[in-house]
């Protein structure tokens, strides 16, 4: 994970080493708080250090307001203790009381996660989605102030056009500001495009660490849905049927037979796909209970052979592009 958080800071945590972020979007949707701290203690148990969360999560399920998942997180760092051993990301611009990323925003927002959150700085900060309603000078300067208050250790940025990412940077160069040091795209086995066309030349130019989510493409990397009868009512539905086709189910078949190759699981060899794509420095995955962990963190240890690699390069390439 070297080059993810290149720059010294005195804030007691230090650069994330997992080459796998936990993602924290289940926690408080799909896991209760119960099950997300068995899933935090068997991640941190196993040498991850990396949490990914968002002040939104999970607004979407039912009853929740949005901020679950940090609440989530803050209790089970009360309980465990664990807050200097976790680099914790989370973004801002999408929960329902904090829209956007003017400059007041931005800062209501971050303070608002620290509170949830339970600790006095978020390690990595991301724009969640570009808001081209407020000057990007406006956003740039507003998340440079909070890496100068001490309350925000570096920025990041997610779903951002690659114009508009460069852009960003452009301006923090120019006025001495907080540069973005990572950038998370939309990116797996079945949805490649436009992350590298777009924004793979933009990372590699300005050396920035690229976090991928829907790394498993909403579970349909795991090879659990075959037939459009394994999602219809799920939680994922809406998500599992962005992936769903012909093409995407040949990926899935190739990645089952370089699974049994390895003894191992269909998640584990798109995460190691991912995990040997050029400045990918930590896919992201989630866990709603400790029995998923394994396969995720397997990947790490996972050596795909130079043919494997470029079999599911090619076998992916015929995914249609999303529309």
């Amino acid at each position: 994970m070297e080059g993810l958080l290149p720059c010294p800071v005195s804030a007691p945590a230090t650069s994330p080493s997992s080459p796998l972020a936990l993602g924290g979007n289940v926690f408080g949707w799909t896991a209760d708080q119960e099950a997300s701290h068995r899933v935090l203690d068997a991640y941190t148990g196993a040498g991850g250090d990396f949490v990914d969360t968002a002040d939104v999560y999970s607004a979407w399920g039912e009853g929740n307001s949005g901020g679950e998942s940090e609440t989530v997180i803050g209790s089970w760092f009360a309980a465990s203790g664990k807050r200097d051993d976790v680099t914790i990301a989370t973004k801002v611009s999408q929960h329902p009381q904090f829209p956007g990323l003017s400059a007041d925003n931005v800062a209501k927002a971050a303070r608002a996660s620290l509170q949830r959150l339970g600790t006095d700085r978020i390690d990595l900060y991301y724009a969640h989605a570009d808001d081209q309603d407020t000057p990007l000078e406006e956003t740039v300067r507003a998340f440079d102030q909070l890496v100068r208050e001490g309350l925000v250790r570096h920025t990041a940025i997610s779903n951002y056009s690659d114009e508009r990412a460069a852009e960003w940077i452009r301006i923090a160069k120019q006025h001495d500001l907080a540069v973005p040091v990572a950038i998370q795209p939309h990116y797996n086995l079945v949805n490649r495009e436009p992350y590298e066309s777009d924004i793979a030349p933009l990372a590699a130019r300005e050396h920035l660490g690229v976090v991928p989510y829907f790394a498993l493409a909403a579970g349909f990397l795991t090879g659990k849905y075959r037939t459009k009868e394994d999602f219809v009512g799920k939680d994922r539905e809406r998500q599992v049927s962005g992936y769903f086709s012909d093409q995407g189910l040949a990926v899935v078949d190739a990645l089952s037979e370089i699974a049994a190759a390895h003894s191992a699981e269909i998640a584990t060899v798109a995460l190691a796909w991912l995990q040997a794509q050029p400045d990918v420095v930590a896919p992201i995955a989630s866990a709603r209970n400790t029995e998923q962990l394994p396969a995720l963190l397997a990947s790490a240890e996972l050596d795909l052979s130079t043919e494997e690699l470029q079999t599911l390069t090619d076998v992916s390439a015929a995914v249609p592009a999303a529309s």
